[in-house]
This record gives structure tokens, C-alpha cells and sequence, in this order.
């Protein structure tokens, strides 16, 4: 058997194993969606809570389409097994990747998946016990008097969702700078001196991505400016560690 033979052979097991990975993600996320289904709606009630306790007395959401009241706790349920089988797909991806990885790359690229993920999932906490409360009292606060707030529960769910990602992806700030410094794009001075345009950048980011009030923005903001600290900080922690090493 000549080199291409093998190399041949060598890229369908690759491809093989991704496929059944693959299926074996998928597979477990039906299972939990499965299994979390009965009580789609008691999550979607769980989703909506911090809007619904900003309602004045008998104030409530609706559904301007026919098919909302199945489809949208159905679409809440599927994000809820997601995130409960995000750990085994991860554990997958690791199983994958991790035989093709030097000793020093697994040691470094394990933390940071458990990291990144443990920080998105903190993000989205954030979001809903921190920011949702917040903005969704300033918005019904500040309502004209005579008009009845009563959000369409889809588009309750889109605006959520963006919250979401963009918290999580905000508290992956210090990842983001852990990988720049250790791949050499950019040395921990640089990030140091780029601090003053981070935090005009922190702010701008805030107001696009919440509603338009200082204090969601201020929310969004602040742990964006404080997590990029704490990026310099790990990044400069690892450095002074591989130095002692080499030394």
C-alpha cells in the first residue's frame, strides 16, 4: 500500500468518526429535547419570568400568530436542552480533536473549552438574573400613561435570545485574550496600552446591543471592560509561567 493509499484511508476514518460524533450529538440533544418537552411550557413561563414580574397588575403577553403559543415554547424548550447537552457535545468535539494534539496543546486547549463554556453559560446567567430585571422595569416604568405593554411572546424570545449571545460572548472577553497573547498576535503591552479604546468600544458595543437606556448599556459595559482586565491579567500569569519554566 503506497502513502496516498493511506493517507486515503486515514481521511475516511477521520471522516467516519466525525460522522458518528456527530450523530451521537445530535442523538443526545433529541433525547433531552424529548425528555424536556412535557414541560415546554413551564419553561417558557420560567423564560418569561422577569419580564412578567415587571408587568403592572394584569398586565400579560400575547400572540399575534396563530401558531406562537406551540411553536415558541417549543423553540425555548430546544434552547434549554441545548444548553443541558452543551457539555457532552463539547466532551465529543474534545474526543475528536484531542488525538491529533501535542501534550502542551491539550493542556492548554482542555481549560480553555471548559472555560469558554463555563463563562458563556455565567454570561447568560447574567443576563437573566442581572440585566433582564433591570431593563424590562425601566421599560414598563417608563410607558405613557394609558398605554399597555403587552409584548408578542416571539418577539419576547428574539430579544432574549440576543441578550443571550451577547453576554456570553461579552464574558469570553478573557479567552479571546488568552488565545491573541498565546498565539502571538498581540503581546500583553499592546493590550495594556489599547485599554482607553476597549472601554469607548465597551459602551458603543452596550448601546447597540441592549435597549436604549444607560443603565442595560452600563450593565453590558462594565463586566465587557472588568472581563478584559482579567484576560490581561491570565494572559500575563501564563507568560510569567512558561518563562519560569524556561528558565
Amino acid at each position: 500500500m503506497n502513502d496516498a493509499d493511506t493517507d486515503s484511508d486515514s481521511i475516511l476514518s477521520h471522516l467516519i468518526e466525525l460522522r458518528d460524533r456527530l450523530l451521537r450529538c445530535v442523538l443526545a440533544f433529541l433525547v433531552v429535547f424529548v425528555c424536556f418537552f412535557p414541560w415546554a411550557r413551564d419553561i417558557y413561563t420560567v423564560l418569561a419570568a422577569p419580564l412578567l414580574s415587571a408587568l403592572p397588575a394584569g398586565g400579560q403577553m400575547i400572540a399575534t400568530e396563530v401558531v406562537s403559543p406551540f411553536f415558541v415554547p417549543v423553540k425555548v424548550t430546544m434552547l434549554a436542552a441545548l444548553v443541558a447537552v452543551l457539555p457532552y457535545l463539547l466532551y465529543q468535539f474534545w474526543a475528536f480533536v484531542a488525538p491529533g494534539l501535542y501534550t502542551k496543546e491539550k493542556n492548554l486547549v482542555l481549560p480553555l473549552i471548559v472555560t469558554s463554556t463555563l463563562l458563556f453559560l455565567v454570561g447568560m446567567a447574567f443576563a437573566f438574573y442581572v440585566v433582564f430585571p433591570v431593563v424590562f422595569h425601566f421599560i414598563t416604568s417608563i410607558a405613557p400613561e394609558g398605554v399597555a405593554v403587552m409584548t408578542d411572546i416571539q418577539k419576547y424570545l428574539d430579544f432574549v435570545i440576543t441578550l443571550f449571545i451577547a453576554f456570553g460572548l461579552t464574558f469570553e472577553v478573557p479567552i479571546a485574550v488568552v488565545i491573541l497573547t498565546r498565539a502571538g498576535v498581540v503581546d500583553i503591552q499592546t493590550l495594556r496600552d489599547g485599554r482607553p479604546y476597549v472601554i469607548v468600544g465597551a459602551f458603543v458595543i452596550g448601546a447597540i446591543f441592549t435597549p436604549p437606556d444607560v443603565i442595560s448599556q452600563i450593565l453590558l459595559a462594565i463586566p465587557l471592560w472588568f472581563l478584559y482586565e482579567a484576560g490581561i491579567f491570565v494572559a500575563s500569569w501564563l507568560a510569567k509561567s512558561k518563562d519560569g519554566e524556561i528558565a
